[in-house]
């Protein structure tokens, strides 16, 4: 038996041709929800030692992949796998010495959390499976790509603007993560979803 409300719900979108903003929403719940439960339950999330590890490990993926760069192009980055600042021991250190400035490569700059959220979405938002098994790779790939460039970019934020540090990282750097999952959402709901439904129409009339 269908729900009348929910019949006259999906009756206006089709009426008024709000298919796209729905799916926009869905996208913003599924992610929103993840957030939130993160949040709450963040200690005992780290607290399971495989996630722990893992995101230790991540970080130290992006520490040496971002320390690449700098060699590569010779800025004048001090990189340190351990370094004491302030009487407290940090992993994955790049130090800047024009400004006498650090950049710390910790569990929360790992991206495990991207990874999972995005591995959720994907799982939660319809659409083919055979296509999914490749394009939840993908997205991990590029988001992790984005990752490093986000360290690169705090470094060099460090080096020119250290005074705009805070602003860079929580209104710029962390939110472009999300603009990102959303572009590969965009690309997964407009060439994939919806393609394989309109084919699914067209084969079944």
């Amino acid at each position: 038996m269908s729900n009348p409300l929910l019949s006259k719900v999906n009756d206006l979108i089709k009426k008024y041709h709000l298919e796209a903003f729905k799916d926009v929403a869905v996208f913003m719940i599924i992610l929103l929800a993840f957030h939130v439960f993160w949040k709450i339950f963040v200690s005992n999330i780290l607290a399971v030692d495989f996630i722990t590890n893992s995101a230790n490990w991540l970080a130290g993926v992006v520490f040496e992949q971002a320390k690449w760069f700098f060699e590569i192009t010779g800025m004048n980055v001090v990189p340190f796998d351990k370094l004491t600042v302030f009487n407290s021991m940090h992993d994955n250190v790049f130090f800047v010495p024009s400004t006498n400035g650090y950049v710390y490569v910790n569990l929360s700059c790992s991206g495990l959390k991207q990874f999972y959220q995005w591995f959720f979405l994907m799982m939660l938002f319809p659409g083919p499976w055979k296509h999914k098994l490749w394009f939840i790779p993908v997205g991990l790939i590029i988001i992790h790509i984005v990752n490093v460039f986000r360290i690169i970019g705090m470094v060099v934020v460090t080096m020119n603007i250290p005074d705009h540090w805070d602003f860079m990282h929580d209104y710029v750097a962390r939110p472009f993560f999300y603009v990102v999952m959303f572009l590969l959402w965009v690309w997964w709901n407009e060439k994939i979803h919806l393609k394989s439904k309109k084919e699914k129409k067209a084969t079944s009339v």
